[in-house]
């Protein structure tokens, strides 16, 4: 099924067929990264890219992607250098944005907010994260990521622990990694952090095998152990914040007691929940995660334009 024109909001959305169609084409654009560095691919397209709440790593990753195929962006790097200072709507926002571009790529905080502005606006829109709800090219990176250290995407025990309340990612995450055939997911968090019922009730309806654990020894024994921070921007209470902050920190000595072929990954930033002395393991993969989202974000680029297929 041809990509062209389709928006990109969550990874529930995608199929199996979708997600192997998207990796065939990152493996492409890694390789091309590697022969070409840069590509005329997109020389006649125009991106927008906007960003409505902080990043570093989904910014500069598009950014680079954008150029890399040739492309050109046309960039906002905040809230507070847009009209949503003022208080335009979303929607708003899409429409006019729609008349500029050929593309749209947009973070911003209000969950659903994506799909308000996909509704509104003509062009592609890719949703780089919208507040505590999905982040789909993150997790299609992470699918990347898996394939790339384990070889496979079938049959794996996946831990998730830290901030599984508000972590966009693992709700992503667990909606991709489900068609693959799972071992187990492992969902390792304080009480009061745990995996929303809803997303844990959909993926026992796709029979995922689920233990829910405050005990960071139980994640350690899995094949992916996905390590999140603890979100200070997403409490309300910073008192709340202050006690559930220092919940999970994964240290060398963690990793060497658990299982010896777990390869580490995090979507970053981190603040204290992996420490440093864990960044020269060789299964310490969240590095070449980060690297490997320009090559997904040239892909989907590519492919929502309709000029790569699997």
């Amino acid at each position: 099924m041809s990509f062209k024109g389709r928006d990109i909001l969550s990874s529930a959305e995608l199929s199996k067929q979708d997600f192997l169609d998207i990796m065939k084409v990152t493996e492409k654009m890694e390789t091309l990264v590697k022969e070409e560095k840069v590509s005329n691919l997109l020389s006649d397209k125009l991106v927008g890219v906007l960003f409505l709440e902080p990043s570093t790593r989904t910014r500069l990753s598009f950014e680079a992607a954008v150029q890399r195929l040739g492309a050109k962006a046309i960039t906002v790097a905040s809230a507070a250098s847009s009209s949503a200072a003022k208080g335009e709507s979303l929607a708003d926002t899409a429409k006019t944005v729609d008349g500029y571009v050929d593309l749209i790529v947009v973070r911003q905080p209000e969950k659903g907010g994506a799909k308000v502005m996909a509704d509104a606006a003509e062009a592609p829109v890719i949703n780089g994260g919208d507040g505590a709800g999905q982040h789909p090219t993150q997790a299609l990176l992470d699918l990347y990521t898996i394939l790339k250290e384990k070889g496979t995407l079938e049959n794996l025990k996946i831990a998730m622990v830290g901030d599984l309340k508000n972590g966009r990612t693992v709700h992503s995450l667990s909606y991709t990694m489900a068609p693959f055939s799972p071992k187990e997911y492992i969902y390792c968090a304080p009480d009061e952090l745990q995996m929303p019922a809803d997303i844990v009730g959909d993926m026992e309806k796709q029979s995922v095998p689920i233990t829910k654990t405050n005990d960071i020894n139980v994640a350690l024994q899995a094949d992916i152990v996905y390590m999140t921070r603890i979100q200070r921007e997403r409490f309300e209470n910073p008192a709340d914040y202050e006690r559930l902050k220092g919940s999970f920190v994964l240290d060398r000595t963690l990793v060497e007691s658990g299982n010896k072929d777990m390869t580490i990954m995090h979507p970053l930033p981190r603040v204290d929940e992996i420490s440093t002395d864990v960044d020269d393991l060789p299964n310490a993969a969240y590095f070449r995660q980060a690297q490997n989202g320009m090559y997904l974000r040239m892909a989907l680029l590519a492919m929502l334009t309709g000029r790569a297929e699997a």
